[in-house]
């Protein structure tokens, strides 16, 4: 059972924190330990940390770092064409463009590292409703499941579509996270973070549907395991981000609605 574990790389070309399972356990378990025991006893008897200029520096790096993954992969994908999106696998070992489709996806999986600090972000300004079970759930998973598959399919691949909308919706949610450090009125305006929910639900949804329509190929070459693994993963986040939605949308609307009717 556990010899999947020490199966050879899919790729022979390791980049840093892709060579073997210790780095990204290490970086998860250190992770958590962080945001759920040392961190909240830490911030326990302290005030809050100021970070609007933290997050302005690191809110701006997330923009430019999820748009140039974001065009990069557009150019790849429409400019170059190497895909047949219909059965999306990963590039010949010896194809031209293999070293970019490697950067990309080692980027994409960096940047998922990267996420990571939006937790010790919440921790250092002690808003520790906002650590919810969706929000350990995404970024440990998007963490793992983006090593798992550099691991056993290689870089690249059916998991790119996964990739090229994430990084939009990304790019999109930290515009939003930027605007409303800096400017605390635009935080106040719902309607913006509303959107942004709905927006991620679309995203899942589509990604679904691409994985759904790959499936209905005939003598498609991904991999089962990895279109399981992603039909999983865009029904459980679409579920746990639907219920966010239902909680923190709908919910308080109609409570308003029966409170205003009873003073009425």
């Amino acid at each position: 059972m556990f010899e999947i574990l020490y199966r050879p790389h899919a790729d022979p070309v390791k980049f840093p924190l892709t060579d073997g399972w210790t780095p990204m356990i290490l970086i998860i378990g250190f992770y958590l330990f962080i945001v759920l025991k040392l961190g909240r006893d830490i911030m326990a008897h302290r005030q809050p940390y100021d970070l609007k200029k933290v997050l302005k520096v690191y809110n701006l790096a997330q923009i430019l770092y999820n748009s140039s993954v974001f065009i990069l992969i557009t150019y790849i994908i429409f400019g170059k064409r190497p895909y047949n999106l219909n059965c999306l696998i990963t590039l010949p070992l010896d194809h031209p463009l293999k070293m970019t489709e490697r950067l990309v996806a080692y980027s994409y999986y960096i940047n998922k590292i990267m996420d990571l600090l939006d937790t010790v972000f919440i921790v250092l300004r002690r808003s520790f409703r906002q650590i919810s079970a969706l929000h350990l759930i995404h970024h440990v998973y998007m963490v793992v499941g983006s090593y798992v598959m550099i691991r056993y399919t290689g870089y690249g691949g059916q998991v790119l579509i996964t990739g090229y909308l994430n990084v939009f919706v990304h790019s999109v949610m930290y515009g939003y996270y930027y605007l409303s450090s800096q400017y605390p009125l635009i935080k106040q305006s719902l309607w913006w973070k509303k959107y942004i929910t709905i927006l991620q639900m679309v995203q899942f949804l589509l990604i679904f549907a691409h994985n759904a329509w790959t499936y209905m190929q005939p003598n498609c070459g991904v991999s089962p395991y990895v279109i399981f693994l992603i039909f999983f993963m865009s029904s459980f986040m679409f579920v746990m981000f639907t219920n966010f939605y239902i909680q923190s949308y709908i919910r308080p609307k109609k409570k308003t609605t029966k409170e205003d009717t009873k003073l009425n």
